[in-house]
């Protein structure tokens, strides 16, 4: 991922947390968005293992695939299955670069490296607040600043930390200063490459847990000079700026307003033009949230707000709301932005991980969807399945090679065509994803199983699903190719009557009003008809 340093950059990745007593089934929930330009979407997985004494584990760079080192193995580990492990201990995160001088670039471990291996060894979200603690102060931490969402099937909890700086030459700089925080029960939370963590109660060991030199580090970098009572981490250690706000906190600020009267009043904070007026670090939802509510949350692009990204002439009159990268652009010395909605063409795998109390801890799922999450569809795998379905093997294609058993691909070729005619294909390719996502959701909330009939289940579904898209990709094509539109009924397209291959009507949609307005101001004079 990439860090929220500025509006040219990928800010990337997006998490949304809801706790039990906020969730509809008393489910933990987490979504997460993998939103790379170079990232492919697969899915990750370990088996539970044994190790003899002695034993390395190497790490490599997640983002980079950059052989970093090696470090001790555990005795034994835990079976993982994308972001979440047999115990339905869920992890995720968002970057935050923070300031950039506190890099170290001789650390042993990275972010993505963090999460994969503290899945493997804890199995509850204070087991792994400590695991990321211990590997990133004993092998020393090579990222930028991270926000992490973690969650057990109890509590869940957002951590923030950020190394000391270079340790090469001054090993007292090894390691990572952080903050965790207990969200509390019935509330939801949310980052999106900014860190979120102003004040935070020193004397709460239940709910809040730090580092012993947090504050005292800051005075020392000057970062900091007031009180104790009143240290903020992200203001010490990723002070706001105008991309902060706009380009990350917007999405907060959106999530928060789907679920939660009077998040209006920040407006002008998520809009980057007042800084005082912070937003909480969680709210309370007006009511409980559903499963299916969190996916189609993660579909945002902030519809119904001054930011709607479908309304102005860049959605390109049929109401496109996706912006091809730089995001920001200058005209006529003047510089402008494109937004960062939650929902993102660039997206690899996103997800939305269950936590569920009221079954066994191996009968966690991993909602699983590759590329754009407003265009793609999310299926279940169990936590505990020990087989990963074909089409989202590791291995299977690659940013640099095409795969037709790949879902990545095939998800990637719906979503692309669509954006030709967002308008219509898009509300064809939701009724898809909402019919698929309710019948899985439904199954799921009553079935229990062995971990070999939730493998089974969990392969055959993807498969199942990767079906139904090659039709649905079949079925776009056919009615929609070079920008017409296909007359249909109940059966089906319609055919002329004199031959079935031909169809009865073909329709001109054309643009909406918006974009015929701003081709009349351009090149009207030379177009109009006289």
């Amino acid at each position: 991922m990439f860090a929220c340093l500025g509006l040219g950059s990928a800010l990337a990745c997006t998490n949304f947390i809801v706790t039990r007593g906020a969730s509809t089934d008393g489910s933990i929930m987490i979504s997460y968005a993998a939103d790379s330009h170079s990232l492919y979407g697969e899915l990750y997985n370990s088996p539970a293992k044994k190790y003899k004494s002695g034993a390395m584990m190497p790490i490599y760079e997640w983002d980079t695939g950059r052989y970093i080192g090696m470090i001790p193995q555990a005795a034994s580990t835990y079976s993982t299955i994308g972001n979440m492990n047999e115990h339905s201990l869920i992890i995720g995160e968002t970057t935050y670069g923070g300031r950039s001088e506190l890099m170290d670039p001789d650390g042993g471990i990275d972010y993505g490296s963090l999460i994969y291996t503290t899945l493997q060894r804890a199995k509850t979200a204070r087991e792994a607040i400590a695991t990321i603690v211990e590997l990133a102060n004993t092998h020393g931490y090579c990222s930028v600043g991270e926000s992490f969402s973690i969650a057990d099937r109890n509590e869940a909890w957002i951590m923030e930390f950020i190394g000391k700086g270079p340790s090469k030459d001054d090993p007292s700089k090894k390691g990572i200063v952080w903050v965790a925080r207990r969200i509390p029960d019935g509330y939801i939370c949310a980052h999106a490459n900014q860190a979120r963590i102003t004040t935070f109660p020193l004397n709460d060991p239940e709910n809040c847990m730090y580092a012993s030199d947090v504050i005292s580090f800051a005075r020392e970098m000057g970062y900091y000079e007031g009180s104790d009572a009143e240290f903020s981490f992200c203001d010490a250690y990723a002070p706001l700026e105008f991309s902060a706000m706009r380009g990350c906190e917007a999405r907060v600020w959106s999530f928060f307003r789907t679920f939660a009267d009077g998040m209006d009043v920040y407006t002008d904070y998520a809009m980057g033009y007042n800084a005082t007026n912070r937003m909480p670090l969680w709210v309370k939802p007006d009511a409980p949230i559903s499963p299916k509510q969190v996916f189609d949350a993660m579909r945002d692009h902030y519809e119904g707000t001054p930011m709607d990204m479908t309304t102005d002439i860049g959605a390109g009159g049929v109401k496109n709301p996706y912006r091809w990268r730089p995001m920001e652009w200058e005209f006529e010395g003047k510089k402008y932005l494109n937004e960062r909605a939650t929902a993102t063409q660039q997206t690899g795998f996103w997800f939305v991980a269950q936590s569920r109390p009221s079954f066994d801890a191996n009968q966690g799922i991993l909602w699983f969807g590759v590329d754009d999450a407003a265009t793609s569809c999310l299926t279940p795998i169990y936590c505990s399945a020990t087989e990963v379905p074909e089409c989202f093997r590791p291995g299977n294609g690659s940013m640099l090679r095409y795969s037709p058993t790949a879902a990545f691909w095939l998800f990637n070729r719906v979503t692309n065509f669509a954006y030709m005619r967002y308008d219509m294909m898009s509300a064809d390719i939701r009724k898809v994803t909402d019919v698929w996502e309710n019948a899985r959701l439904a199954e799921v909330a009553t079935q229990h199983m062995s971990v070999k009939e939730m493998t089974k289940y969990s392969v055959a579904t993807a498969q199942k699903l990767f079906d139904t898209w090659n039709d649905l990709d079949k079925y776009l094509l056919v009615k929609y190719v070079d920008g017409n539109l296909k007359q249909e009924d109940a059966n089906g397209f319609m055919s002329n009557g004199n031959n079935p291959d031909i169809p009865a009507t073909v329709i001109h949609p054309g643009y909406d009003e918006k974009w015929k307005e701003a081709v009349v101001r351009d090149n009207g004079s030379e177009l109009e008809i006289k």
